[in-house]
């Protein structure tokens, strides 16, 4: 109890904490600030039943606040989340993945944690449960319902006929038709995130606490200590030459603009975001180039592209329809208008997931299992193929790091140019002859 006291004297005249008895326990409490999040005075506090242990943690705490190296708020993740996202200057297909993973996986694990909870092993613990089961389950046998409220649980069964599945998808009824396409209430079964979903979560987490430390909300970056999740090992898979000849052939049956948009992505390996952000301020026909815009280029960095003589020619009979389709509202094709739009004025770029969900279509009636992101490899692959120079084909892809992440991603191994290099090297020398 005497050092108690003294403690307790020590403290009056600093003013900065106290040691405080409740009941069997005695709680250190530090005057840390004013919480930038909420306002409030900020505290750290922790809680022992021995004296000198209290005098040893209000030493450490008092410490902390002189190194400033602190929490600097008690607010949650949730709420510093919602306050940075607004600042993270990424593309809007960037933003919108990042939310959707906030919304599903960051948030309901992490959102309600102070910041000083989180540290190096919560994280790595946090990634490795969605290695495991993206619903982070206890390993418990349950069942998935289909609604939060009341209900009978049993299997409903849907089958509609060809055209006649109502908008929306399920339906939360008793099906009176025959048959099934739908089985619901059904037993859990885990299903593991992907290790690069899992990178890019952490990633997201890294730049969020680089901007808290920024921010002076915290001293360090916990995502910077934390294991980082295994790294995927990239397996491009580009269609081959006859079926991209196949998928160019199906997207112009499907129309002038849908054509020409498979055809520019195939010839000049361009993002989803870049190709829906062209305006035809973007192209000059008369020289055959293409720029991309740097707010549309996810490195941020504005890069021209040169057009083959037969991609010339089909943007300029393009133009002519877009230009004669808009005559007929009577207005007149500006120039800042998009490329690929369906308003029938151009006002308005065409929606990422509806482009995405008409290739793979596309490409499932063709009975090729692919997608747009392909055709960039698919670029890739031929360019370095038919000879290009590294630098060169990095350059139109528009990575930065001299080529490194051309080869290592997009670059696919291609079985007539390992045939070749065998030629190469089985032409250097001559065979032995038999010694029988």
């Amino acid at each position: 109890m005497r050092v108690y006291l003294v403690v307790m004297a020590r403290l009056r005249k600093r003013q900065r904490g106290t040691i405080e008895r409740r009941g069997n326990s005695l709680r250190v409490k530090v005057y840390a600030g004013t919480d930038p999040l909420t306002g409030k005075r900020l505290y750290l506090r922790e809680s022992t039943t021995d004296e000198k242990e209290a005098e040893r943690i209000l030493t450490r705490l008092l410490a902390q606040v002189d190194a400033n190296t602190h929490a600097k708020t008690e607010g949650t993740i949730g709420a510093g989340l919602d306050e940075w996202l607004p600042t993270h200057d990424v593309d809007d297909s960037t933003r919108e993945t990042n939310e959707t993973y906030i919304r599903l996986y960051i948030k309901p694990a992490l959102g309600g944690r102070t910041y000083k909870s989180v540290t190096p092993r919560v994280l790595e613990r946090f990634y490795a449960e969605l290695a495991r089961c993206r619903d982070r389950c206890d390993g418990k046998p349950r069942i998935d319902h289909r609604t939060d409220k009341p209900h009978e649980c049993r299997v409903i069964k849907h089958r509609y006929p060809p055209g006649r599945r109502p908008a929306g998808g399920r339906r939360d009824h008793d099906c009176k038709t025959a048959g099934c396409t739908v089985v619901e209430c059904q037993p859990h079964e885990c299903q593991p995130l992907a290790p690069a979903t899992i990178l890019k979560i952490h990633f997201i987490l890294s730049a969020f606490f680089a901007a808290c430390v920024r921010w002076d909300w915290l001293a360090s970056n916990p995502a910077d200590v934390a294991k980082k999740p295994r790294q995927p090992t990239p397996q491009p898979k580009p269609p081959t030459t006859e079926q991209a000849a196949k998928i160019v052939n199906a997207a112009w049956e499907q129309g002038l603009m849908w054509g020409t948009l498979v055809w520019l992505v195939m010839v000049t390996g361009m993002r989803r975001a870049e190709v829906l952000a062209l305006t035809w301020l973007d192209v000059d026909l008369s020289a055959g180039y293409l720029t991309i815009d740097r707010d549309s280029s996810k490195t941020h960095r504005m890069r021209r592209i040169a057009l083959d003589s037969a991609t010339v020619e089909v943007l300029k009979e393009y133009r002519t329809q877009c230009e004669a389709s808009v005559r007929e509202l009577g207005e007149v094709l500006s120039d800042s208008a998009y490329m690929f739009s369906y308003s029938p004025t151009c006002d308005r770029r065409c929606s990422p997931d509806a482009v995405t969900s008409r290739y793979r279509r596309m490409c499932e009636a063709l009975g090729i299992q692919s997608n747009l992101h392909a055709l960039r490899h698919y670029a890739a692959t031929e360019l370095l193929t038919a000879g290009v120079d590294l630098r060169t084909v990095a350059g139109r892809l528009g990575h930065a790091g001299g080529g490194v992440t051309t080869l290592r991603v997009y670059a696919a191994w291609r079985d007539d140019s390992d045939r070749e290099a065998a030629k190469v090297l089985g032409a250097r020398f001559s065979r032995p002859k038999s010694s029988t």
